[in-house]
């Protein structure tokens, strides 16, 4: 269905997943080192796996398509815990850093379920 559909397209569901998602995580992490360097992150995480996935034989937009899909899957995934990222951003700010940070099993297995079903809506969109 997605790659029937002219080239920008696909060019522009990648931008416009990557800008809110790193927009979320700006918002639910203020941590200003965070996030300047975030979205430079993504950028080569996801030329990294077009790269990948073309070698692998699977066409570019197919590729736009499966990756913002899954940045929209997972800032859906970590919507249940932007409270414990804003409070744990604001201890890190304050100087106070724990040993460990305590992440609910439940918004753990609420994310990884929402990266899944956001990939396989997306194969089932591209074929």
């Amino acid at each position: 269905m997605f790659t029937s559909l002219a080239t920008e397209w696909p060019w522009l569901l990648a931008v416009i997943a990557l800008v809110i998602h790193c927009s979320a995580m700006a918002k639910w992490v203020p941590i200003q080192r965070f996030w300047t360097v975030y979205p430079f992150i993504w950028v080569l995480c996801g030329v990294g796996a077009v790269a990948i996935g073309s070698s692998q034989g699977f066409a570019l937009t197919d590729m736009l398509v499966l990756c913002s899909f899954a940045l929209v899957g997972l800032t859906i995934g970590l919507f249940p815990t932007r409270k414990l990222f804003v409070m744990w951003a604001h201890e890190i700010n304050r100087g106070e850093q724990q040993e460990s940070y305590p992440y609910p099993r439940s918004h753990l297995a609420f994310c990884g379920v929402s990266v899944i079903v956001a990939v396989l809506a997306a194969f089932l969109l591209v074929q």
